[in-house]
């Protein structure tokens, strides 16, 4: 089963149809699923998503991406103290020249330990670590 990484930068407009790009990263995602793909997010993403929807949204809209997020085809991998030592060994000491956050870096851990090559995000980053961006 193939498998596509998930950002923030991706979760944030899919949640909020008010977004610019909303429309487009629906339908990338809706064609991935219906393909058969596994959707592949980290809790960590899943916070920070969450946070920004606070913020920017409210509670409903918040809670409402949690309920949507936890379903299937979604699998959502939690950090470990492991794999976030990993990242600030293999990504962020290493790419001094990147303003990669934590949580980019767990992403990118995540997605090197399970074969993913494809993101759907905005984020920059993720082409800059080597992976494709499907936007």
């Amino acid at each position: 089963m193939s498998e596509l990484f998930v950002d923030t930068s991706a979760w944030y407009p899919l949640a909020n149809p008010r977004e610019a790009h909303h429309t487009r990263l629906a339908a990338l995602l809706a064609e991935r699923v219906r393909a058969g793909s596994r959707i592949v997010t980290t809790n960590l993403v899943v916070a920070e998503t969450h946070a920004l929807l606070l913020r920017r949204d409210g509670r409903r809209v918040a809670l409402t991406f949690l309920d949507e997020v936890f379903r299937e085809p979604i699998l959502v991998e939690s950090s470990t103290p492991e794999v976030e030592r990993r990242a600030l060994h293999d990504w962020l000491s290493r790419f001094e020249d990147q303003s990669f956050t934590l949580t980019d870096a767990v992403s990118f851990v995540v997605m090197t330990d399970r074969g993913v090559r494809e993101a759907l995000a905005l984020d920059r980053h993720f082409a800059v670590a080597g992976f494709n961006l499907l936007v």
